[in-house]
């Protein structure tokens, strides 16, 4: 090994991008359970594990408590850091909350186990970010945040490596490269790591995906040129649109400057766990063998994982699959008109589904999503291009659009919410639930009140939201 050591550390994200990538966020609790205590020994920088698409995956399919995952979490995982990631203002959700909202949320996600908190914004404004960064600072959790990453006129190597001052001057303890679609090169990597490393004094971590065929080649090229962390999943759900292998890159780095010090042993037990788990969702279904492979287009749909594993059970639900890659040719199209937006939740899905409406409608914007229009209406905040003028005169007639602060127009939220689900509240942090999946959380909540009174699931009704109690 070399005598001058700079070792690079990973953030494991198996138990929670990895899964989203792959499996639209299928993975449940009780398939974690069983590895945790082997994964805590490894020495990971930290375990991304919540947050994303999970907190809604659980509510929504898995008829699970994000919350009470956490804990569980937290629990199994003592001498690892948890990492989580957030939208800012949107939190976990699809659109802006109040700040109390906001500051109650971030209260609560480090208070039951959440060390470290990846925070972003869709649109990279940083006025999106503020109020999520002060709370975690007054909560004494440890603050990333990530550069939303994309391609496109005026995204040049000047303009993230000074939103990446401006971040380090907001407040940030690390700052996170988030190469949602894996179309960061290995070149403009090394450039933009070397730029940003010259600009800032704190950790600058690396996420990418490889469905463009390049994430392992670009890692590499950022750790020359002094990333110093990069996010990895263990193998079974890693690659495709997934992140580079975790025993890979820990086998690539080993025996030179950059070494993990990781043990490789460990990691293949880690990965013997969790291959079954791959084999049942890949029998199930829950994952489609578009995802795992490498498709260069990539680089032109900017489209990340989330996004695609969504895109293809969207239409497998309309059955249009062979609608898949008009879809595609679509994306890029309605994310010009919506002012060249990073391609990461929420924008992502918006896109994603306006294009979707696009091409199954037959005729463009014929059918626009409320979430379509509220990012035409500056709901969302500030785009790096203008909105396309025409689309969004049809969005919202002659009214004005929003040039402050979104949340700046949001009234408290917090105690209302409270009074609305008050008799099913079991746990502060059911009104948080409510608050970012209102539907959603109040069907697992009576399901959840259904169980605890003995009654059938299978007598609820789901139509009428009722239970025979």
């Amino acid at each position: 090994m070399a005598n001058n050591v700079k070792k690079v550390k990973i953030t494991e994200t198996v138990l929670r991008d990895a899964h989203q990538s792959l499996a639209a966020t299928r993975m449940r609790i009780e398939d974690m359970i069983p590895i945790l205590e082997k994964m805590d020994k490894v020495g990971y920088h930290s375990i991304e594990c919540w947050g994303g698409a999970t907190f809604d995956a659980c509510l929504r399919f898995l008829d699970e408590d994000p919350w009470e995952r956490l804990r569980i979490l937290r629990k199994g995982l003592p001498g690892s850091k948890l990492q989580m990631l957030l939208r800012g203002q949107n939190l976990l959700g699809y659109r802006h909350y109040a700040d109390d909202v906001v500051e109650y949320f971030v209260q609560k996600s480090i208070g039951n186990g959440i060390d470290i908190l990846r925070i972003f914004d869709a649109f990279n404004d940083l006025r999106n970010l503020q109020t999520a960064v002060k709370a975690a600072k007054k909560e004494g959790g440890e603050v990333q945040l990530a550069l939303a990453y994309t391609t496109g006129e005026g995204y040049t190597t000047d303009y993230w490596t000074d939103l990446a001052r401006e971040m380090e001057e907001l407040g940030a303890d690390s700052i996170c490269i988030k190469d949602m679609a894996g179309i960061l090169t290995p070149q403009a990597a090394y450039e933009l790591v070397t730029s940003i490393k010259a600009s800032v004094n704190i950790p600058l971590q690396l996420h990418s995906h490889c469905g463009g065929g390049i994430a392992d080649i670009t890692y590499m090229k950022a750790i020359e040129a002094g990333c110093d962390i990069i996010d990895t999943a263990i193998s079974p759900f890693s690659m495709g649109t997934s992140q580079p292998p975790t025993e890979v890159m820990a086998k690539a780095l080993e025996g030179t400057e950059f070494d993990t010090g990781l043990d490789c042993n460990l990691l293949a037990e880690i990965a013997d766990y969790f291959r079954p788990i791959r084999d049942r969702f890949l029998k199930e279904g829950q994952i489609d063998a578009k995802v795992m492979g490498v498709d260069v287009k990539t680089l032109l749909y900017q489209v990340p994982g989330g996004m695609l594993s969504n895109l293809v059970m969207q239409l497998k639900e309309q059955n249009a699959m062979d609608k898949f890659y008009d879809v595609l040719n679509e994306v890029p199209k309605v994310r010009e008109d919506l002012g060249q937006p990073p391609l990461v939740t929420p924008s992502s899905q918006i896109v994603g589904t306006q294009a979707v409406l696009n091409i199954l409608s037959g005729q463009r914007y014929k059918l626009m999503s409320k979430e379509t229009k509220d990012i035409l209406h500056g709901n969302y905040g500030k785009t790096i291009k203008p909105f396309n003028k025409e689309i969004q005169k049809l969005a919202i007639g002659d009214e004005a659009p929003i040039t402050i602060r979104p949340a700046d127009l949001l009234s408290p939220e917090l105690d209302k919410l409270r009074e609305e689900m008050k008799i099913y509240r079991l746990q502060d942090e059911d009104v948080l639930s409510y608050a970012l999946f209102p539907q959603v959380a109040m069907e697992f909540f009576k399901k959840r009140d259904a169980k605890a009174n003995g009654v059938d699931i299978e007598l609820y009704d789901i139509k009428n939201k009722a239970y025979p109690i």
